[in-house]
């Protein structure tokens, strides 16, 4: 498997593919901790649909997807907090309007032209050795961004996961990092569809901290093991993608299930 890599990183592409990579795979762990542990892993899914619309509305009026989908999703991911609010429609209500809808538009944009067919394809079904210089400095900006907000605020995001009426009791602005986190997982989510697609990128937040949950006991471990476990199945998938020319999206997302698995099953035993 080294020979493998020291082959594979020899290339200018790959290499960039795989540093955008780790840093997608390490930022949707720390994340994801929080997000699975209060029940909301689902508006990864949601808002995914969510950027696969916006990309499909910028390519059509030749914006850049990236930088066009981030400010849409971001207003997604506040607005699904909000009509979570609404005791009229849950949360998983709000995520399956949004979601459906965005998917919709999509679709439609992209019926209506024909043209941007294989570009989009690779935001649906992800494409990550099309990863450009400008993707890549992108989601080091990102990816900076979202570990400092991570690491300052990590006591906050403790306290609203696990009891946020005791964190707004003792002072914590709930509401306030909760739009916070809503908007590091739309960030996450724009700069990882490009590597798994709109379809699969929702995973790299679920199933790295399913896995760690099998073997933590406290916050803290379980986000150390889950960043650890999502780095470790995306360089394993990308590497097996790579010497067995399988879709790399779907073979870093295979690694994540089967480690899961093993997880699962180990826990059992102990």
């Amino acid at each position: 498997m080294i020979n493998i890599f020291i082959e594979m990183i020899k290339y200018a592409f790959i290499s960039r593919a795989f540093f955008a990579g780790l840093i997608i795979s390490f930022c949707s762990a720390l994340i994801g901790s929080s997000l699975v542990l209060r029940k909301q892993s689902m508006i990864g899914d949601g808002l995914s649909h969510v950027a696969f619309g916006a990309a499909s509305i910028a390519t059509m009026l030749g914006f850049a997807p990236i930088e066009f989908s981030i400010p849409i999703v971001i207003i997604a991911a506040i607005l699904i907090l909000q009509l979570n609010q609404n005791t009229k429609i849950n949360g998983d209500a709000a995520i399956a309007v949004l979601s459906a809808s965005a998917l919709a538009l999509g679709t439609l944009f992209i019926s209506i032209n024909q043209g941007t067919n294989v570009d989009l394809n690779s935001y649906l079904f992800g494409s990550i050795l099309a990863i450009t210089s400008h993707d890549l400095n992108i989601c080091i900006i990102l990816g900076i961004i979202i570990i400092s907000t991570f690491i300052l605020l990590r006591r906050q995001i403790f306290a609203i996961t696990f009891d946020a009426e005791f964190a707004s009791a003792i002072g914590i602005k709930v509401n306030t990092y909760n739009i916070i986190s809503a908007i590091i997982c739309s960030l996450i989510i724009v700069v990882g569809m490009r590597m798994l697609g709109a379809l699969l990128i929702s995973s790299l937040i679920i199933f790295p901290c399913l896995s760690a949950l099998q073997l933590s006991k406290t916050f803290l471990q379980n986000t150390i093991i889950s960043a650890i476990l999502s780095v470790t199945c995306f360089i394993i998938g990308f590497i097996t993608s790579y010497a067995l020319n399988t879709p790399t999206g779907a073979t870093i997302v295979l690694v994540n299930l089967f480690t899961l698995i093993v997880c699962w099953v180990y826990n059992k035993l102990r």
